[in-house]
């Protein structure tokens, strides 16, 4: 249909196809309204509609009506469903300032503080707090963000980081890879109050405070090759225990097999009664990790899972509640175990520590 004479240069075209889509954006109930009064504009100046009729019709200003006639003239339906850009009122901050802010940030502060923040850069600049968070977030920095990091100072590190990779990725045959350690200090919280359950709109609620009724200490044994878990909780963490826990596992584990304990350098793991029971016990053989590589060892995602799903959130009126839940979870966990798998090359963590070595060697 095409219409002319309404207004001096105006002649608007709609075809089928477009009539369809204006007439389905009128309809659509989730399309953006401004969208919808933009295509009866183009549909009723169609159907001949005078100007001051449309106006009434649809609620806009004369000038607003000849704009999407045009704007339709010119670009069609696809014109409707944009906005004319507009450049904006506020001039944008030269290359240099986005220079200055991001050579700041990778200084300290001059004043009493540990980080920049936004509103401490964007006085100190000049500028808004959300230019600031703009030029951090093109540059790829987060001043309130750090990472925790420990090298290890272990002059056999490499040897050693060899010997526990090669157990997780070619165990011996006919043997049992265990990876062996202790989550201390567990306490038995019990909440002051009673929280409240989750509801829909709500989370659920607990206590800041809490009652302590007492610690315990995990004893676990990750089998790496069916991801088993022994465990046993005592009551202290000392030598005489790490040799009960040792004596449960020989009589938990197949006999006549090897036995490859992954452990760490805690002092009690290399006690001298330790040495005497591992002197009778030829079959058990200690792998110990580099110092300050907890990381390494397999059942500390046990731990972390453990302490996550049972622990962090978990009520317990007294040490034998907390000892009854964690075997509950330990029971749980054998009753679908995924075997430990590992994918990190060696390679590159002996490169990743060098590299931490000598950034540290040349600090100082």
């Amino acid at each position: 249909m095409r219409i002319c004479g309404m207004r001096t240069g105006v002649s608007i075209t709609v075809t089928s196809a477009d009539r369809v889509r204006l007439e389905a954006v009128i309809k659509d109930r989730n399309a953006p309204q401004k969208h919808a009064w933009r295509a009866a504009i183009v549909l009723l100046s169609a159907e001949g509609v005078g100007t001051n009729a449309i106006m009434r019709r649809t609620g806009k200003s004369k000038t607003c009506v000849w704009r999407w006639q045009e704007r339709f003239m010119a670009q069609g339906v696809e014109g409707l469903m944009r906005d004319k850009t507009r450049p904006s009122r506020i001039p944008a901050l030269g290359a240099e300032v986005a220079e200055r802010v991001v050579a700041l940030t990778l200084e300290d502060p001059p004043v009493e503080a540990t980080h920049w923040t936004a509103d401490m850069m964007a006085q100190t600049n000049g500028i808004s707090a959300s230019a600031v968070r703009r030029i951090w977030r093109a540059h790829g920095l987060q001043p309130h963000r750090y990472r925790r990091f420990k090298l290890s100072s272990d002059p056999n590190f490499v040897a050693k980081l060899k010997d526990v990779i090669g157990l997780y990725v070619d165990p011996p045959a006919h043997a049992i890879v265990l990876s062996l350690d202790e989550k201390s200090q567990i306490q038995a919280l019990d909440r002051t109050q009673p929280g409240l359950p989750m509801k829909k709109g709500r989370a659920g609620t607990m206590t800041h405070d809490y009652k302590r009724h007492g610690t315990t200490t995990l004893f676990a044994a990750l089998n790496v090759l069916d991801g088993t878990v022994i465990g046993r909780n005592m009551q202290r963490h000392r030598h005489q225990e790490f040799i009960r826990f040792l004596n449960a596992i020989e009589a938990e584990v197949p006999p006549r097999k090897a036995v490859h304990v992954i452990l760490d350098n805690y002092a009690a793991h290399k006690h001298p009664k330790v040495r005497q029971w591992l002197d009778r016990h030829e079959r058990f053989v200690f792998h110990f990790t580099p110092t300050s590589c907890s990381w390494l060892n397999a059942v500390e995602g046990f731990f972390a899972k453990l302490a996550k799903r049972r622990l962090k959130r978990g009520v317990f009126h007294s040490i034998v509640d907390l000892q009854a839940a964690i075997n509950r979870f330990v029971a749980e966990t054998n009753t679908a175990p995924r075997p430990f798998t590992w994918t990190a090359d060696p390679d590159k963590i002996i490169a990743a520590v060098r590299r931490g070595h000598q950034v540290l060697d040349s600090i100082h």
